[in-house]
């Protein structure tokens, strides 16, 4: 490869999530967001440090991993920043390629090659690290058939709620410090030849009180999108700033679940428990000003607070929940694409305010 080729990603692997109790993280991601049983591991399996819940729905996975002894690396990184996205995998075709590449490119290794095997064929791995103390775990499964890799079993319960029409990883937000975005940016295009799709500065992200800078980073199939915040100066505290603080550090900040029926997908989460940002009556007086005719029923849109923004290729509809752990950290957003291959530029001072009553009711703005 040469210097500047993207590296060749087929997509999101699997998310992995550091929580305080893995078996109760699992339940609510089954419970509240539809997500379906795949695989465990644990002491029964052999693993003395970890117990670790594997969930997917359509082509999103999430591993739930908790600790079994408080000074293990997974408790230190709990203790520091809460639940909270320890790993972005991504799905490969050859692994050693790809992690030699990296390498080669600066990334700072993180986890060497490893090959695992069993029954049902092998897998092969590597991982580097990213910002803060998340990393990237190159995943090359296409010679097995496993539920999830070696060292996990099927869990099958009789526990299995409906899902609730999310399909895919559209994209994962990241935050770092101040100053950092560029350095962060220059990383995804050095080491893994990712092009920068749009940047955002303070004038574009602000309100009256807070303000934030962004550059989106992807690469050349789109298939990976990571957009990278900073903070931005403002009269108050932004929600960059809030979740630095309580995350104790950068990191993932919110991954962005997408489904082809929004409506549905949002009135099934709220029904299950899922507490999503309001928006207020006054963005929908002009929403159709801004972004024209859409498909959907603008009533319905407005019932359900879902955000609605165009680019020059079509539009979006977007809605973001609220922290879904105790610190005012992680997040997911909910998004349905018509067209629209940008992120919804046109919502951020209405989702910015929301943002800031929250913020206001915890003290932190």
């Amino acid at each position: 490869m040469t210097q500047n080729t993207c590296l060749p990603f087929n997509g999101t692997d699997y998310v992995e999530f550091y929580v305080g109790n893995a078996k109760q993280a699992a339940h609510y991601y089954q419970s509240a967001f539809g997500f379906q049983p795949v695989a465990y591991a644990g002491l029964e399996t052999g693993h003395k440090d970890r117990t670790s819940y594997v969930l997917r729905q359509d082509k999103i996975t999430f591993v739930l991993t908790g600790a079994m002894h408080p000074d293990s690396p997974i408790a230190e990184h709990h203790k520091q920043h809460g639940d909270g996205v320890k790993v972005i995998a991504l799905s490969v075709d050859d692994c050693k390629s790809v992690f030699d590449e990296a390498v080669a490119r600066g990334a700072k290794v993180y986890q060497d090659l490893k090959t695992e095997k069993d029954e049902f064929g092998s897998i092969t791995t590597a991982g580097i690290h990213t910002y803060g103390d998340a990393v990237h775990i190159f995943v090359e499964r296409k010679n097995y058939k496993g539920p999830f890799m070696p060292g996990f079993v099927a869990w099958d319960p009789p526990y299995k709620p409906e899902d609730t029409g999310l399909l895919y990883v559209d994209h994962i937000v990241g935050n770092v410090n101040w100053d950092e975005m560029d350095k962060t940016a220059d990383f995804y295009r050095t080491v893994f030849g990712f092009d920068q799709l749009i940047s955002f500065d303070d004038k574009d992200i602000s309100t009256d009180y807070t303000a934030l800078k962004s550059k989106v980073m992807s690469s050349d199939n789109f298939k990976v999108k990571f957009p990278i915040n900073e903070p931005a100066h403002g009269k108050k505290k932004s929600q960059i700033e809030e979740y630095l603080d309580f995350y104790i550090g950068p990191g993932p900040q919110h991954v962005a679940m997408a489904t082809d029926d929004i409506e549905a997908t949002i009135a099934a989460l709220r029904n299950r428990g899922v507490d999503f940002l309001d928006v207020p009556d006054s963005y929908y007086n002009t929403v159709t000003e801004r972004v024209g005719k859409i498909d959907e029923d603008l009533d319905v849109m407005k019932k359900h607070r879902i955000l609605i923004d165009r680019d020059d290729e079509g539009y979006l509809l977007q809605l973001f929940t609220k922290p879904v752990e105790d610190r005012p950290t992680f997040f997911f957003e909910i998004i349905q694409r018509k067209g629209a291959k940008s992120f919804g530029k046109g919502n951020f001072k209405a989702l910015f305010e929301s943002i800031e009553l929250e913020q206001g009711k915890r003290g932190t703005l």
